[in-house]
C-alpha cells in the first residue's frame, strides 16, 4: 500500500499539496494506529510539503505522535483519539487519508469486509464533510469499490460533494502489473532511460477500472513491444488481479493487511508449473 501514496496515491495527493499556501499543507489520517497507518504517518512526516500532521484513531494515537514528533522535520504532529476528538482532527485539513478499517483476513474477499468497514468509512467521511468539505478524501479503506460510492454519497447529502475532490488509493494495483510484467522479462530489451525505470524493472503500463476481482485491468498490451504469448498474457493478466489470493491465500497468511502484499511467487498460482515456462 505504501506505493499506492509514495507513487503518488497520487500525483493527485501532491497537487493538492503543492496548492496550499507556502507548502503549508495541513493532512490527517483517519486510522493512523493500524498496520498502515502508522507507516503512512512515519512517510507524510518527511514530507517537506506538510505543515501539520493530524493522526487520529481509536487508540494509541498519542504515542504514536509522540514518537514521530521526535523527528527533525518540519511538520508539526498531533494525535488524536476517541469519536469526541474526531472533529478536532479534521480542522482546517487539506488533505485527508483514511486506512482505517479492518484487514483482510485468509479467506476473505474484499466483498466480506463491507459489512464492517462501511460502517467505519460512513461514520468518518461524515464527519469530514461537516469539518473539512473542500479536503481531498483519499480513501484506502477496502473494498474500495464500495467506500468510494459510500462516500459520495455522504457528501452529496450534505452538500458539499465535489468529484474531483474524493477519490480511492489503489496504485497497488499498478506496482503489482509493473512488477509481474518486469520479473518475467517482458521489457527486457526496453532501455531504462525510455521509461524511467531503473535496471531490471524497465515496465510501466496502466490498469483500468476498479480495484477488486475482475474489476482490475492490468493494460499489458501497452508494453508489449514485442511478441508476446497468448498464455504469458493470460498468465500475467490473472497474477495482476487475484495475486493475494493465489495459493490457497498464503500471502493473507503471511500478511495480517492484503494491502502490503505483492502476490506470491510466479509458479505459486498453479498446482504445477506450465510447460511454457521452461521458455524463459
Amino acid at each position: 500500500m505504501f506505493s499506492r501514496i509514495a507513487r503518488p496515491a497520487a500525483s493527485g495527493l501532491i497537487r493538492g499539496l503543492s496548492t496550499s499556501a507556502q507548502s503549508n499543507a495541513r493532512v490527517a489520517v483517519l486510522g493512523a494506529s493500524g498496520g498502515i497507518g502508522q507507516p503512512l504517518s512515519l512517510l507524510l512526516k518527511n514530507s517537506p510539503l506538510i505543515s501539520n500532521l493530524a493522526l487520529y484513531d481509536i487508540a494509541h494515537t498519542p504515542g504514536v505522535a509522540a514518537d514521530l514528533s521526535h523527528i527533525e522535520t518540519r511538520a508539526k504532529v498531533t494525535g488524536y483519539i476517541g469519536a469526541e476528538q474526531l472533529p478536532e482532527s479534521l480542522k482546517d485539513a487539506d488533505v485527508v487519508v483514511i486506512p482505517a478499517g479492518v484487514p483482510r483476513k485468509p479467506g476473505m474477499t474484499r466483498d466480506d469486509l463491507f459489512n464492517t468497514n462501511a460502517s467505519i468509512v460512513a461514520t468518518l467521511t461524515d464527519a469530514c464533510a461537516k469539518t473539512c468539505p473542500e479536503a481531498m478524501i483519499c480513501i484506502i479503506a477496502n473494498p474500495v469499490n464500495s467506500t468510494i460510492p459510500i462516500t459520495t454519497e455522504i457528501f452529496k447529502r450534505h452538500g458539499v460533494y465535489n468529484p474531483n475532490r474524493i477519490f480511492g488509493v489503489t496504485t497497488l494495483d499498478i506496482v503489482r502489473a509493473n512488477t509481474f510484467v518486469a520479473e518475467l522479462k517482458v521489457m527486457k530489451c526496453i532501455p531504462s532511460y525510455v521509461t524511467g525505470y531503473p535496471k531490471g524493472l524497465n515496465c510501466k503500463l496502466n490498469v483500468n477500472s476498479g480495484h477488486a476481482g475482475k474489476t482490475i485491468i492490468p493494460l499489458i498490451s501497452q508494453v508489449c513491444l514485442y511478441e508476446v504469448s497468448i498464455f504469458l498474457l493470460a498468465f500475467t493478466t490473472n497474477r495482476t488481479v487475484f495475486g493475494p489470493l493465489c495459493a490457497e491465500g498464503d500471502v493473507l497468511k503471511g500478511n495480517d493487511d492484503d494491502h502490503l502484499s505483492s502476490g506470491p511467487l510466479l509458479i505459486s498460482c498453479f498446482s504445477e508449473p506450465p510447460r511454457s515456462l521452461e521458455l524463459w
